[in-house]
């Protein structure tokens, strides 16, 4: 069937869900990073519907207009994984393959840990799990330089006023020749609305590297590329003891950090890979 866009009610929040597929073919969730949109799946939704999935890729807080708390902490990670859980069961989807990119990863790994009932199996994709990241960033220099750019985005106003100046150009810039114009363009407009660019910021700004993530026991396949600016090898490697589950370590060479627009066929073969053996 064509692709549907669903307005979902969590609450006082609505959420935009992009779904595709058959309606009876496995749930699969779809969880997008920053500074994207559900639209970063584009290329590999139809990868996966092929294979008989159902696909909902959701805009997710602060990204859907429906949902944007204002308050920071909102955005803690905790919130994330309990509001994509109520999420799942208000699209009547009790349990699902759950695959995420950047942030979308880190809110699936949470899932995982905090919601493993929820999850059929986890495909993580750029970002390892918060422990192996944040330990890389208390004793990597090399990861430590890698996410500098962090401190830009904790400063409230000045970053959004960085980030938007001059048609968005910095903002633009972060995705190099990686990700179709058209595709930044749309991911622009969505961050130029009033008050959208902060609350995706708001994931940085209610971080917070004391809240444990417990390692995961799902079956679990991590996908990183060696052209990652943002996550380093010493970071990628140290998800290994993040997961207690089956454990699959997919490494993509010369790929940027924008995998799903740019390697969505190897990244869909990962996660068909991963859903069948799950």
């Amino acid at each position: 069937m064509p692709g549907q866009l669903l307005r979902v009610d969590v609450g006082d929040l609505t959420f935009d869900v992009r779904a595709d597929g058959p309606d009876d073919g496995r749930p699969v969730l779809l969880l997008h990073g920053f500074p994207e949109t559900s639209a970063s799946w584009a290329a590999v939704t139809p990868r996966l519907t092929e294979a008989g999935l159902r696909t909902f890729a959701v805009d997710q807080l602060g990204y859907s207009p429906g949902a944007r708390p204002a308050e920071v902490g909102a955005y803690a990670l905790p919130n994330l994984a309990q509001v994509t859980a109520d999420l799942m069961t208000a699209i009547d989807v009790p349990r699902a393959d759950v695959v995420g990119h950047d942030w979308g990863a880190n809110v699936a790994w949470a899932l995982a840990a905090w919601h493993p009932d929820r999850v059929r199996s986890l495909t993580a994709v750029s970002v390892p799990h918060p422990t192996a990241f944040t330990t890389a960033w208390r004793s990597d220099p090399e990861q430590q330089e890698r996410s500098g750019y962090i401190r830009l985005f904790w400063q409230e106003g000045k970053a959004e006023e960085v980030l938007l100046a001059d048609g968005a150009r910095r903002l633009r810039r972060m995705f190099g020749d990686a990700v179709p114009a058209e595709a930044v363009d749309e991911y622009v407009s969505v961050l130029s609305a009033p008050g959208a660019l902060t609350a995706a910021l708001n994931w940085y700004r209610a971080m917070n590297s004391s809240t444990p993530v417990d390692p995961v026991d799902v079956p679990t396949t991590y996908v990183w590329s060696d052209g990652d600016v943002a996550i380093g090898r010493t970071a990628a490697d140290g998800c290994t003891d993040c997961v207690r589950g089956d454990y699959r370590f997919v490494e993509l060479a010369g790929v940027s950090h924008w995998i799903p627009e740019q390697a969505p066929e190897a990244l869909a073969a990962a996660v068909l890979d991963r859903v069948a053996s799950s």
